[in-house]
């Protein structure tokens, strides 16, 4: 943007007040990423370290919509192009990543970030430049809250508590046991299960809360939550501490339903367990990427093969794929006098918005996209049944 203002001054002394105004229009274009035949999307996620898996499945599913957006001509004659910076699961470098994107690489939009630690420094830069951010892979609390700035896409962690309550209580099951980090985001899931255990008039019999992220007691969590005897065992963690408490507890002979929200990311999830996940189940904010007689996955699958010359599916990557096709509507629909404002004005007209099967919606007051929830699980063939 810098160098862009000081090419218009220099415009200026040259030839006059006309090329100025010609030059700093120019500029401002250029400072929101959209160019006559380019728009820049920018997003932070871990590309390396234990969730590298996660990071890549949500870079490579926007990746396999827009390639297709633009092998067919991109919108309005404008290419869509994704710049990802590596956080590595880290939000110092999360936060750094957002302010290089939005000031030096001057992005058109932010996308994709992998959690809610990993949004929440973003935050602070989307207000102060009043940049849209799309997508944030997260359904926590803090996240829901309206934001100007911020658009959700998918359902949120309490919808998948929720869900997951409802469904075993359904059974006669009573008897639930809740892992969690003690922090903000972990104490919020915490909070949603137990509202969700209140409206049945029930507690958790048990609780693990993980201090430390990186480096969780996982033996002092399953004996915390194997003291209450539980029959499901919801997780809320990353796969590697999911996978460990329920290897754990499997070994001391727990016969506990096992059920993980979708924040640690299902093939993660089911790679990191092995045979050991057979029978685990998983909550998910998008239809199973199986399901072909669905638009947006067959649609998804063939793309994603496009993208990467190989059938690999997941989860993750099919959000990804359906938050970028529903940027790139509304995209399309601000017309061919791109900006943020028109952008958000787009989104927040997109009231009923069918991406194939998979229904959006925002308002002027409401950001959060959908509501949607199923539960899968890990079969012997290690596949997702639902």
């Amino acid at each position: 943007m810098t160098v862009t203002i000081l090419q218009a001054i220099m415009t200026l002394l040259r030839t006059g007040t006309g090329a100025l105004i010609v030059a700093l229009a120019t500029a401002s274009a250029h400072a929101q990423g959209v160019t006559t035949n380019r728009i820049l999307v920018g997003q932070s996620t871990p590309l390396s370290g234990a969730n590298k898996a996660l990071g890549e499945d949500i870079r490579d599913g926007a990746l396999a919509y827009f390639k297709k957006v633009n092998d067919a001509g991109g919108v309005n004659g404008r290419r869509i192009e994704l710049l990802t910076l590596d956080d590595g699961n880290d939000t110092k470098r999360s936060g750094e990543n957002t302010e290089k994107l939005i000031l030096e690489t001057g992005v058109f939009a932010l996308f994709g970030y992998a959690s809610a630690t990993l949004s929440r420094p973003a935050l602070p830069h989307v207000e102060k430049h009043k940049v849209p951010f799309l997508s944030p892979f997260t359904g926590a609390d803090p996240m829901r809250v309206f934001h100007k700035y911020v658009y959700n896409m998918r359902a949120s962690y309490a919808d998948e508590l929720e869900k997951i309550v409802d469904h075993y209580s359904l059974f006669g099951i009573s008897r639930f046991s809740i892992v969690h980090y003690d922090d903000v985001v972990g104490k919020e899931n915490y909070a949603a299960v137990e509202r969700a255990l209140k409206r049945r008039n029930l507690t958790p019999v048990s609780v693990a809360a993980f201090k430390d992220r990186r480096n969780p007691d996982i033996a002092g969590g399953v004996k915390s939550i194997l003291a209450g005897n539980p029959e499901v065992v919801i997780l809320t963690t990353l796969y590697k501490a999911s996978a460990d408490v329920i290897r754990g507890a499997k070994q001391a002979g727990s016969t506990a339903q096992m059920v993980s929200n979708s924040f640690p990311g299902s093939t993660p999830l089911a790679d990191e367990l092995g045979k050991d996940g057979v029978g685990v189940a998983i909550a998910q904010v998008v239809p199973p990427f199986s399901r072909r007689s669905i638009p947006v996955v067959a649609e998804y699958r063939a793309a994603s093969e496009s993208l990467l010359g190989k059938k690999s599916y997941s989860f993750t990557s099919l959000e990804s794929f359906i938050a970028a096709k529903v940027t790139t509507e509304a995209i399309r629909r601000a017309g061919a006098k791109l900006t943020r404002e028109s952008f958000m004005q787009a989104l927040d007209k997109m009231s009923n918005y069918d991406a194939g099967g998979y229904i959006v919606g925002f308002s002027p007051t409401n950001h959060n996209g959908s509501a949607f929830v199923e539960l899968t699980i890990i079969g012997k063939d290690g596949q997702f049944k639902h």
